[in-house]
Order: structure tokens, then C-alpha cells, then sequence
């Protein structure tokens, strides 16, 4: 960590090239003798990534970043802030603390935080911006975080840890492949907070996490604009229920949907979507919950084919967390080739040709508010569902 970035003029330049390419940048000779070309462009980068990703650190004069990867990795600034209410007390401990954003938003919830984190550079980054940021009551420890709760007497309303894959390239883990290893600490963490939350890729498989750990109270699945971002696991030292299942969709409003495992399992009813009806495609998050069936029923809603996750009714159910289309027509491919001119967004949802390929057959052109949804229903097979949308994610 080079400290002669957090000059106000060094921040003053970083504020007002926010633009410059920041590979020139790298290559071109440093306006400050004791910054490279190369850690001015990294700060670029990192601060261009936090415009979207951490706005309040983006606005904050004096804040240092870490490398690039290290943004890429972090919490964003929405699910850090709504993972905060998900949990409560006086104190928390997050044993993999990173650049420090999940342990910003806990401390506007606990009043004291301890921030563990490995590396020393991003430890010592995390400190710093403690100030600019206004943290009052974060201590910062440069270690091992487990190994720091195994030498400390101390109890904790909370633990939470962000455990990293071990296997950079790999796509499907287990929790027992990730370090730092929960499974295998399990106990420990349990006998230190009676809450712990770990947060893990939604390319985890809920099921099989079960199966890997104990006392799981709660799954959180959290999806930003129909993106899954994450899964947030809430273990209780006493629980030995059955888990819950909540998922959360994050665009102009937050919606929710919980269920208790088994309650999945309900069979919903189909029948054939009809001209006028509103047509509900769901967000990445409950389809990630694996609740098809019981979607249809909180809903009031049919199922169009046991394969396709698309649900129709007369009555239009707004509260429905995913897009919401009233259909106009409904169509085979026969009579769709017939048309000339068509104008709309194809989607495909069990159905055996790609988008790119159906809009090259059948000559759509663009259209913002027109789909034609390319599915199957149980009787009819193949259908083409041409609707306008009234709700996005």
C-alpha cells in the first residue's frame, strides 16, 4: 500500500480523470515522482469499478482501492447493505474481511465489529479507509481469522465469513473445498456465536449444502435485476428445525418469497395460457429456490407444461416477483412463419432453438415492449406466445 495515493492532490487527480484510459495511464510517465504510472492506473480501475458496484466509496474523496480482482470479489454496495438486516445484535466478527465492505454496513447495525483479513495489504486498506469513510467502530486485525477466534475468550452475536474457492478455475464447489474450511470449523464458530452467516456463490447448490451443514435456520437467496448474486446461510447454535427458504429480488422494489423445505413438493395445477391472460416469467432467484410448484400456488397461478417455468392467470397478480406480460396471441410456428413483419424480443424457454437462430427464421426486428416467448404447453406442444410486457425485474 503506497500511503502517497491518499495525498489530497494525488485524490484530487484520481476525482478529476476518472475517463483516462487506464492502460495510457500505465504506460505513461506518473505526474507524482513517488506513484508509478502502474498504481495510478490501478486506482483508476478499482475506483471506475466502484461507480456502480460501492457508490458511497466512489463519492468519497481519499478512499484507496485494492487491485481489481479484489472489487470484482467484494460485496456490492446493495447486498452488503441488505445483508445487514438479516442478522442483529451488539457485536459481530467477520473472520474474512476483504476490502471491508460487508463489515461498513454491519457496523451501521452492531456496535462493535472486529474485521479479520489474511492479506496484510488489504487489511491495512480496509484500515485506512476507515477514516474517510467515517467508521467509528471497526478494529482492524491483520491474521487468520479462525485462528484468531480460537485464541479469543470473547463471544459474538454474530460471526460471519466469506469463505474463497480454493480452485480458482472451478465452477462447482463444496463448502469443504473452500477456505477458509466451514464444515471442518463448524463447531468452533458455533461455540463462539450462537448466529453465524456465511456467505457463498449462487452456484452452490442449496440441497447439498444441507447436506454439508448442521443447524442451517435459514437460506437467503439474493438476486439484483434478475442476477444472482448471492446465498446467504444463517446457521443457530439450538436449531433443529426445518430450514427456510427466502428469496429476495432486489430491482425498484424488494419481494420476497419464503417457504419451508417440503413445501415445494405441492403439485400445481396446468392449463393452457389464453389470449388476455397475464403471463409471469420468474426471477433467477426463485428459480433458484426450486420452488415451481409452490410459485404456482402462493400465486394463484397455472403452470403452462411441467418443464417450462412460465405461469399464467386471469387475474393479474402484481406482487409476483419476476416480468409480468399480458398475452396478446398465441400462436404455432407455422402460422408465425405466415407473419411478415414481425417486431419484439424473443425469448426461449423450453424450446429446442436458441434465441439469435429464431430471430434470424422469422425476421424480428427490434421492439422494447413486444416478446414472443418460444415454449411448450402440455397439450399443444411448441407454442409461440406473442405478450407485452407491463412489469419488468
Amino acid at each position: 500500500m503506497n500511503k502517497v495515493i491518499l495525498q489530497p492532490q494525488v485524490q484530487d487527480f484520481l476525482f478529476e480523470n476518472s475517463s483516462l484510459d487506464v492502460n495510457h495511464v500505465a504506460l505513461s510517465k506518473s505526474s507524482f515522482p513517488d506513484i508509478s504510472g502502474q498504481e495510478l492506473s490501478a486506482q483508476l480501475a478499482s475506483r471506475k469499478k466502484a461507480e456502480k458496484k460501492l457508490p458511497d466509496w466512489f463519492k468519497t474523496k481519499g478512499v484507496y482501492y485494492p487491485p481489481l480482482l479484489s472489487m470484482e470479489q467484494c460485496s456490492s454496495q446493495i447486498t452488503a447493505e441488505f445483508k445487514a438486516t438479516l442478522v442483529e445484535g451488539e457485536s459481530l466478527i467477520d473472520l474474512t474481511g476483504g476490502f471491508g465492505v460487508d463489515c461498513y454496513y454491519f457496523a451501521k447495525k452492531f456496535n462493535t465489529v472486529t474485521h479479520c483479513e489474511y492479506n496484510a495489504d488489504l487489511s491495512a486498506i480496509a484500515a485506512a479507509n476507515a477514516d474517510p469513510l467515517q467508521e467509528k467502530n471497526i478494529q482492524f486485525i491483520n491474521g487468520d481469522g479462525i485462528e484468531y477466534l480460537k485464541k479469543s475468550n470473547a463471544q459474538f452475536d454474530c460471526i460471519y465469513l466469506d469463505p474463497a474457492r480454493r480452485s480458482a478455475g472451478s465452477k462447482v464447489f463444496q463448502l469443504k473445498d473452500c477456505s477458509p474450511d466451514v464444515v471442518e470449523h463448524l463447531g468452533l464458530l458455533l461455540s463462539k456465536s450462537n448466529q453465524v452467516m456465511i456467505k457463498t456463490a449462487p452456484l452452490l447448490d442449496i440441497s447439498a449444502g444441507l447436506k454439508e451443514l448442521d443447524n442451517v435456520a435459514e437460506v437467503h437467496i439474493i438476486s439484483v435485476k434478475n442476477e444472482c448474486k448471492e446465498l446467504i446461510w444463517i446457521l443457530k447454535r439450538d436449531f433443529r428445525g426445518v430450514p427456510e427458504i427466502i428469496a429476495h429480488t432486489i430491482n425498484d422494489q424488494i419481494k420476497h418469497f419464503s417457504f419451508h423445505r417440503g413445501e415445494e413438493k405441492i403439485i400445481a395445477s396446468e392449463e393452457e395460457p389464453i389470449q388476455g391472460n397475464y403471463l409471469y416469467e420468474p426471477d433467477v432467484a426463485l428459480l433458484k429456490s426450486g420452488a415451481f410448484q409452490l410459485i404456482a400456488e402462493r400465486y394463484g397461478l397455472y403452470r403452462i407444461h411441467p418443464q417450462t417455468q412460465l405461469y399464467h392467470s386471469a387475474e393479474l397478480q402484481s406482487q409476483f416477483p419476476g416480468r409480468i406480460f399480458q398475452i396478446d396471441s398465441i400462436k404455432t410456428a407455422g402460422e408465425l412463419k405466415k407473419e411478415k413483419g414481425l417486431k419484439g424480443n424473443v425469448i426461449v424457454r423450453n424450446y429446442p432453438d436458441k434465441a439469435a437462430a429464431l430471430v434470424t427464421k422469422y425476421r424480428i426486428q427490434p421492439e422494447d415492449h413486444i416478446f414472443y416467448l418460444f415454449t411448450q404447453s402440455t397439450k399443444k406442444g411448441k407454442i409461440i406466445i406473442k405478450a407485452q410486457i407491463i412489469q419488468h425485474y
